[in-house]
């Protein structure tokens, strides 16, 4: 099935499913605070994995104790699809506590 942009509608519906997450930009973003900077970076570790599972990939940053990511999917133009909501569940699949900034 090819990939194709989410409307308006779909995303703001996917929205509702992932407590902490957002739209910026065209992109979907959560930052997590995590209790530790080497938690942090664990999870940056973990987000990896994931994305290379997946074959779909955001951006991280890492800080002393928070990791925030942002994704979009750049071959349907940098628009939000099913992928970057793929990503974002199993991301809130492994984060602990689940603590957003």
């Amino acid at each position: 099935m090819p990939v194709v942009p989410l409307s308006p509608k779909e995303i703001e519906d996917r929205l509702a499913e992932l407590h902490g997450w957002s739209v910026d930009a065209d992109r979907l973003t959560r930052a997590y605070r995590l209790a530790s900077h080497f938690a942090a970076t664990a999870m940056v570790v973990h987000i990896a994995r994931v994305q290379e599972e997946l074959d779909h990939h955001s951006d991280l940053t890492l800080g002393y104790n928070t990791v925030t990511l942002t994704v979009n999917t750049h071959s349907v133009g940098g628009a939000i699809t099913e992928l970057d909501f793929q990503l974002a569940h199993r991301v809130e699949d492994l984060a602990p506590g689940h603590g957003a900034t």
